[in-house]
């Protein structure tokens, strides 16, 4: 119990630094919540235009696909907060040699590489993705259902623990590869298959990557079951899948993180 409460203190600490940085550099941090803000009303407008032509899009109404839009902005939001910013700088740790200072902290060097920084100008993305839920359930003229709810969170926390598993994984490659920018890009792959709905991707020669990214790389159900179990209804095997895929990337990506560090050279040797 005292070692978990000495992280969350830690946790806390990083926050707290991070944003007395941000601050020092006020309007850099508004120009970035207001050019999220523009990417926002411009996804928006899209799907509006979309709505218009027709009337459902993969079986997605226009206020299911709303709350399906606002669930994938606030898990990015959560994932761009705490996670991005600090794998991608990774390789940067590796190849100037400040990895060792890390190494030879007396915390989880995991903990350590995943959030020793926080990115606040995209914090409020989780926030404007809560609204734009709340929105499309007033819409829809949802009832109050705390089953739906309680499988929602649950859910959701799944899917940020398999887009964080991803993400370390590839982020670990920098200890061989120093400098790993093209396996990053695997990452806006991944968010790509995030953004939309599986059922897209079920028809043609497109099923292929339905099947692998649903259950190998399960990136397609990350944001998909959370909200379809929302808006629609609760899929016991999808649910169930999401739950195991989830304790299952973030054991394998905890054991490459561990064997990629055992495989580090610091600076010195």
């Amino acid at each position: 119990m005292n070692q978990t409460g000495r992280y969350f203190r830690l946790l806390f600490s990083f926050a707290k630094f991070s944003l007395a940085s941000e601050m020092a550099f006020r309007w850099n941090f508004l120009m970035k919540v207001a050019l999220e803000l523009l990417w926002l009303v411009i996804l928006i407008v899209f799907y509006r235009t979309l709505f218009s032509k027709t009337g459902t899009i993969s079986g997605w109404t226009e206020g299911e696909y709303l709350f399906f839009v606002g669930c994938y902005y606030a898990l990015e939001g959560v994932i761009e907060s705490f996670f991005l910013e600090n794998a991608t700088e990774f390789s940067e740790l590796i190849r100037k040699g400040d990895l060792d200072f890390y190494l030879l902290k007396p915390v989880d060097e995991q903990f350590l590489v995943s959030f020793r920084k926080f990115d606040w100008s995209t914090a409020p993305k989780v926030l404007i993705g809560g609204v734009l839920m709340a929105i499309a359930l007033k819409q829809l003229e949802w009832v109050f259902d705390p089953i739906k709810i309680m499988a929602f969170i649950t859910l959701f926390g799944g899917g940020i623990a398999l887009a964080y598993g991803f993400l370390l994984a590839l982020a670990s490659t920098s200890v061989w590869l120093v400098r790993n920018q093209s396996l990053l890009e695997l990452w806006w792959l991944f968010t790509t298959l995030m953004r939309y709905p599986r059922e897209i991707y079920q028809n043609g020669w497109a099923w292929s990557l339905w099947v692998f990214f649903s259950f190998v790389v399960p990136a397609m159900l990350v944001v998909s079951i959370p909200a379809e179990t929302m808006v629609r209804s609760i899929d016991p095997f999808w649910s169930i899948w999401v739950v195991i895929s989830a304790i299952l990337v973030l054991l394998a990506s905890r054991w490459f993180f561990r064997r990629a560090i055992r495989s580090y050279r610091s600076a010195s040797s």
